[in-house]
């Protein structure tokens, strides 16, 4: 295993300035205007952290947020306050001794004192490690800047279900996984986020074994203890529901994209680590493993999140809704002319029918049934990652008669052709 060098504490001439500047430009430019953006952004989280309940180790409980502790070291060395960053780091290494980012911060400090430092891991090691590190340094710092203004909402995110009580928002981008509440409504609240590894090889997954991460819309399928896993998943897995219909329909394949935790002897993963999984700290998937619903909790995975104002997130909402209610009244109508209009010329169900033998066969439990109402609940809608021509829909199509019912769960995929929107495909779940 990757270990750094442990460097002593060295005795300070009288008079001599050990902090080099270089590293102090390096961080401070990272960091920016820290103070300001502390001002805009979300509260941080505290340095001590609680225990969330119900699911945190007790090795975990009581000890410092390692990443707020970070961040505070980065910020005393911005500052040129060695001494105090020096303490942070000494603390942060004796909390998480497998934190190899914090050994690497905490041998630069003591590095400073002998001679100059100009770059995040001036220390000996392989080279590709200590890259890989920076790279997480540079990451976490520029989360410090980037965290999501409270007052803006995710794009993509347009409608959850009463019952989907939280939403996961990966950043591939910012190496981020962000969680947001839903208060009912429709209305989002930004809850918190971790930093998170991504495939080797990026995103945008086609097959099997190509380490990159899928870009979608997707579902946490089951939650997987640790106890039933081999150490390198931490301790658990949260499974998600790739290749969903949309990756099967343009022929992507694989299987086992989690999101899971790391091996005992590893805090944290440098960013573009995995084979195609989510991976989280083992305290950041533990508090996740209690937070999520399998079957109910959506994962969104992007390449870089867009965050819109609320102004902006009502209007496409209320477009969104307008779309599946015009459907659902020309269904109920039953008007075959009508119903064909929603859908696109080229639409392909997953199974392969083409457009009027999916329709046809939609129609065949409302044959022979008078005077039947459709109802549409459970709405759950969101933009595709990256797209604003592409809406995924899932819901419940009710319809009832006397002494009759039909209920059919459903997910439409929405492209707008020109000036309109058309259904491009359709399962029922």
């Amino acid at each position: 295993m990757f270990r750094l060098s442990v460097f002593p504490r060295l005795r300070r001439e009288p008079g001599q300035r050990v902090f080099r500047l270089g590293l102090a430009c390096l961080v401070a430019g990272s960091l920016g205007a820290v103070a300001a953006v502390d001002a805009q952004a979300r509260p941080q989280r505290a340095v001590q952290a609680p225990a969330p309940a119900g699911g945190t180790p007790a090795s975990q409980a009581g000890k410092p947020d390692p990443e707020q502790l970070l961040i505070e070291v980065y910020k005393d060395i911005a500052a040129e306050r060695l001494r105090e960053a020096e303490s942070k780091a000494d603390a942060l290494v004796a909390a998480y001794p497998n934190f190899r980012l914090g050994h690497l911060v905490r041998g630069d400090l003591y590095l400073m004192r002998t001679r100059p430092v100009t770059t995040l891991g001036a220390v000996n090691g392989p080279s590709d490690k200590l890259q890989a590190l920076r790279d997480e340094a540079m990451v976490r710092m520029k989360s410090l800047r980037e965290r999501p203004n409270p007052e803006l909402v995710p794009r993509a995110v347009l409608q959850l279900r009463d019952d989907q009580k939280k939403v996961l928002v990966v950043d591939a981008k910012r190496s981020r996984l962000y969680v947001y509440e839903h208060l009912g409504g429709g209305r989002l609240k930004f809850s918190t986020d971790y930093y998170v590894s991504q495939g080797k090889l990026g995103i945008h997954k086609v097959k099997a074994g190509d380490q990159r991460t899928p870009i979608g819309v997707y579902y946490i399928t089951s939650r997987l203890p640790g106890a039933r896993l081999p150490d390198f998943y931490g301790p658990g897995a949260l499974p998600l529901n790739y290749p969903n219909e949309w990756d099967r329909l343009h022929g992507r394949s694989g299987s086992g994209i989690w999101l899971h935790g790391t091996p005992s002897d590893s805090y944290s993963r440098p960013p573009l680590s995995s084979d195609g999984c989510v991976v989280l700290t083992n305290p950041d998937l533990n508090k996740l493993m209690t937070a999520v619903e399998p079957g109910k909790t959506p994962v969104v995975i992007a390449d870089r999140v867009e965050f819109v104002s609320k102004a902006k997130w009502d209007s496409d909402r209320a477009m969104a809704l307008k779309l599946i209610d015009e459907w659902r009244d020309d269904v109920q109508r039953q008007e075959l002319s009508d119903v064909l209009d929603n859908y696109s010329a080229r639409f392909k169900s997953e199974r392969g029918d083409d457009l009027m033998t999916w329709v046809t066969r939609q129609q065949k439990p409302f044959r022979g049934i008078r005077n039947f109402h459709v109802a549409v609940r459970d709405v759950a809608m969101f933009y595709y990652p990256g797209r604003d021509d592409l809406l995924v829909s899932t819901f419940t199509e009710e319809a009832t008669a006397p002494n009759w019912k039909s209920t059919i769960k459903k997910r439409q995929y929405w492209a707008r052709e020109g000036g309109r929107w058309k259904i491009v495909s359709e399962a029922n779940l």
